[in-house]
């Protein structure tokens, strides 16, 4: 089984199932899916945490989705001149157990120079204060990206580390943006957000993808995330 912590970023770096999954779809385990004895403590389909980060490419029906011509339209009004969509997640926050995703920018782990990257986040149900809504911090996009995750380059294990630092941001700056069954929410690359933990009964599941610029941007080399043999290039959206 492979258990991804929403709280401990540097448990990826350690975990090569979720480091060679940019061109598969894996599934990856809910922490809190399981009791002191590793075992699961919930129905199976309750316990995973999401599913990436391929699917996009390999998912017919996920694929059909991505790159609908909604889509394109949106990137065609952000100025998107060559979009390319480098990974997809379906995300869970399970009923009672729906782990929080820490303060973060997509931009730490998504990098490109000139940055130019944007999440398009679907609301698969309802996003409620009660089920873990996004939270944003107003304005933090103009201020620049405070850490890096980025390829060892000592090649010592681990094969991934962080570079700089996240700044303290009080509980005070956050708004919450819960959305409807069906909203898009556009993400910038350097807005600084967060999700609480579901500790309701109700699930708050949702789709993203992540697209970057092609023209005229160059996708960092240093990216955990990168073309392979099977992918030696991101698809572009249009």
């Amino acid at each position: 089984k492979r258990v991804l912590s929403t709280r401990d970023d540097q448990d990826h770096a350690k975990d090569e199932y979720f480091m060679t999954s940019a061109d598969k779809i894996r599934f990856f385990f809910e922490e809190s899916a399981f009791d002191e004895n590793q075992k699961l403590r919930v129905d199976k389909h309750l316990a995973l945490n999401k599913v990436g980060h391929a699917l996009h490419l390999l998912d017919p029906e996920f694929k059909a989705f991505t790159f609908q011509d909604k889509f394109k339209n949106i990137a065609k009004s952000l100025s998107f001149k060559k979009p390319a969509v480098c990974q997809s997640m379906y995300i869970f926050k399970q009923p009672n157990i729906g782990g929080e995703v820490n303060t973060h920018q997509d931009s730490t782990f998504l990098h490109t120079e000139p940055m130019n990257i944007a999440g398009l986040w679907i609301a698969l149900e309802d996003a409620t204060l009660e089920n873990g809504c996004l939270h944003f911090v107003p304005g933090s996009h103009t201020e620049g990206v405070a850490k890096r995750f980025i390829r060892n380059p000592n090649g010592d294990s681990p094969s991934m580390i962080f570079v700089g630092s996240m700044p303290e941001v009080s509980s005070e700056k956050f708004v919450a943006a819960p959305v409807k069954r069906g909203s898009l929410v556009v993400i910038h690359g350097e807005v600084v957000h967060r999700s609480e933990a579901n500790r309701s009964k109700e699930s708050r599941n949702i789709y993203t993808f992540h697209v970057i610029e092609t023209d005229g941007s160059a996708y960092s080399k240093e990216n955990w995330l990168q073309p392979t043999a099977e992918m030696p290039h991101f698809p572009l959206l249009y």
